[in-house]
């Protein structure tokens, strides 16, 4: 059944990262990032998406909903998993971009996370002390060459102020080839993909990450599978199980292992009621653990994955 949070691999550096399975995701929420972020958070996720990205992001006004939420006693920022983005200059607006374009690709780095950690400030007893649980590469770089570069720059912010490091829009080659680079010291802890069956439901992606301790993080979940949505496996845990569709939905892909998942709902019922899927599916899970296995089953055979 799905738990409420996962470990990341440990890297010898930094102390232990717990990130719950739920993730709520800022994308295209422009000037009402702030206020969805606080709402978010007062639902009871703790753990925050993002992107040093300004083209889709607003990680600025992430980091005033957050600091709004602590100010108010809603969370510490202990109790937070915040992740953002260092995002490569082709996936950047050329006019609002957060690094200058002509930098090298270690100092785009450096310039990224540094803006990064100023909208993620936060005032303790003992001042300004930001610091970001996993730095997410938004994609790998034009080559393998520059994104290992790309990583080794991530790396000299660890463990002061970048806990763990992972990538986003990755296909399988490249994240083998960054686990098993010689030149990477911290190894990836996150892989966030779209689910979809464009790509076969990153079956083969997704095993390497479990067997390597790599958490993937899945989106696009509800929107790219309208198919998945009306499917019996998901119509029918939502009918037994007393949830909606997309709960359901969340529920049997967090079940695949080592797995959380993205939800950027605006609707604050439908943060609550997401909030209330590892209560919900534990307790038909021991209350029907037959029908919970059979369900999960049909699902896994559904898009292909392993038994």
């Amino acid at each position: 059944m799905p738990s409420g949070r996962l470990p990341l691999r440990p890297n010898g550096l930094t102390p232990p990262t717990q990130m719950p399975t739920m993730i709520y995701g800022t994308a295209w929420k422009k000037d009402r990032t702030a206020d969805l972020v606080y709402t978010a958070l007062k639902a009871g996720f703790r753990a925050v998406d993002t992107a040093a990205q300004p083209k889709h992001y607003r990680e600025d006004l992430v980091g005033d909903g957050i600091r709004k939420a602590i100010a108010d006693g809603i969370v510490k920022r202990e109790d937070l998993y915040i992740q953002t983005k260092y995002t490569p200059v082709q996936g950047q607006n050329p006019h609002d971009m957060p690094y200058e374009r002509r930098l090298s690709i270690t100092e785009q780095v450096k310039a990224s996370v540094q803006s990064s950690l100023l909208n993620f400030r936060y005032f303790n007893a003992a001042g300004s002390n930001a610091y970001i649980d996993t730095l997410v590469f938004h994609t790998p770089l034009s080559t393998i060459e520059q994104t290992i570069e790309a990583w080794i720059a991530a790396e000299t912010f660890v463990p002061e102020v970048i806990h763990n490091i992972g990538i986003s829009n990755c296909p399988l080659p490249v994240l083998k080839a960054l686990y098993t680079s010689p030149e990477i010291k911290i190894k990836p802890a996150v892989v966030q993909n779209r689910f979809y069956p464009d790509e076969d439901y990153d079956v083969d992606l997704r095993v390497f990450a479990r067997e390597n301790e790599i958490i993937y993080q899945s989106f696009w979940t509800l929107t790219a599978n309208p198919q998945l949505v009306k499917s019996e496996s998901v119509q029918q845990l939502a009918q037994k199980a007393g949830i909606s569709v997309a709960v359901a939905l969340y529920a049997l892909v967090i079940s695949l292992g080592k797995v959380s998942v993205l939800d950027g709902t605006t609707n604050e019922i439908h943060m609550a009621e997401d909030l209330k899927l590892s209560s919900k599916i534990e307790h038909f899970s021991e209350a029907h653990q037959q029908e919970w296995q059979d369900l999960v089953s049909g699902f896994k055979r559904l898009i292909g994955d392993p038994a």
